[in-house]
């Protein structure tokens, strides 16, 4: 939007940097109670026992700097809320370079992710290990962040439909096609890019297995399949069809993830891990208390309303 001035998502750029900065910074405050030593979370950062060569202190450092990013894109709006031209002014000017930082940081840190997968290639089962982890890490990333967006968005236009203005209600389904396009163009690089690997590995023994059908699963049922709907609903401008497709994929990913970080994991261990229901509990109340934050932002500030008429200038 800010970087090739596609005018047409602009009225959703607000309310998606807010998820994303809410997603990143609940995220933070989960790995801290995940840590059970949250003071220990400053190794990482300042590379003490892993190093300043390890992917995990790259990574640290995109999470931080992503969060500053993030913040920095959206302090506008916080801003407008408190009524501030003067800081308003010098905070939009600095939105562009923000945007910018943010792209590089977020290209290197869905990457970054990956490629600490690359160090267990003894432990992840064959499927899902490769090389290319890093790179199908990024693209992957892609479609699941529109995704998001596509299903968030469906909910906020009717849980707050009165803070949007009738330009906006209009142009809903114009914008979820326009990214439902994106999406069916992210997963075909990315199950080309899958396709390619599982060949020349020449991983064919392993399909004949219960990992094998999960496998397949999980390429036909939540990549391939989710790629043809939303190819044929952005044709068509089925929002029905196109929020479908959006909530398969992202199941998709987190199923990918926890094949590669969990399910695939040292698959061949007697004892497997399962996480206890306290575990889950802690993590729905994480993201239920993002919700919460999430809702309380949209009625106070100037996420979804027009900004006020002074900041327009």
């Amino acid at each position: 939007v800010y970087i090739l001035n596609m005018k047409k998502y602009k009225s959703i750029v607000r309310v998606t940097v807010l998820n994303g900065f809410l997603a990143y910074v609940f995220y933070a405050g989960a790995l801290l109670l995940d840590l059970g030593r949250p003071w220990n979370v400053i190794n990482p950062i300042i590379g003490n026992s892993f190093g300043v060569n390890s992917v995990l202190f790259l990574v640290a450092w995109h999470f931080l700097l992503y969060m500053i990013a993030q913040l920095i894109e959206f302090s506008p709006a916080i801003a407008e809320w408190l009524g501030s031209r003067r800081i308003h002014k010098l905070l939009s000017a600095m939105t562009v370079a923000a945007v910018i930082f943010g792209i590089t940081l977020s290209t290197l840190h869905q990457s970054g992710l990956g490629a600490l997968y690359l160090m267990a290639k003894e432990k992840i089962h064959p499927l899902w290990y490769s090389e290319f982890i890093p790179i199908n890490f990024f693209v992957s990333s892609i479609f699941a962040g529109l995704s998001m967006v596509i299903f968030e968005g469906s909910i906020t236009h009717k849980v707050f439909s009165s803070h949007i203005s009738e330009k906006n209600h209009h142009s809903e389904k114009s914008i979820i096609s326009g990214l439902a396009r994106i999406c069916a163009g992210a997963m075909f690089a990315y199950f080309f890019l899958q396709t390619l690997v599982f060949i020349h590995d020449k991983d064919w023994q392993y399909l004949n297995s219960p990992m094998g059908y999960w496998y397949m699963l999980e390429m036909v049922g939540f990549v391939l399949l989710p790629m043809v709907l939303f190819y044929i609903s952005q044709r068509h401008e089925n929002k029905l069809l196109i929020r479908t497709a959006a909530i398969i994929t992202m199941l998709g990913i987190i199923l990918n993830r926890l094949n590669v970080t969990v399910i695939g994991f040292e698959w061949e261990m007697a004892v497997r891990y399962i996480p206890s229901w306290m575990e889950i509990v802690i993590t729905l109340t994480v993201i239920f208390t993002e919700i919460w934050i999430f809702r309380w932002v949209i009625n106070r500030l100037p996420v979804l309303r027009d900004p006020p008429a002074w900041a327009k200038h």
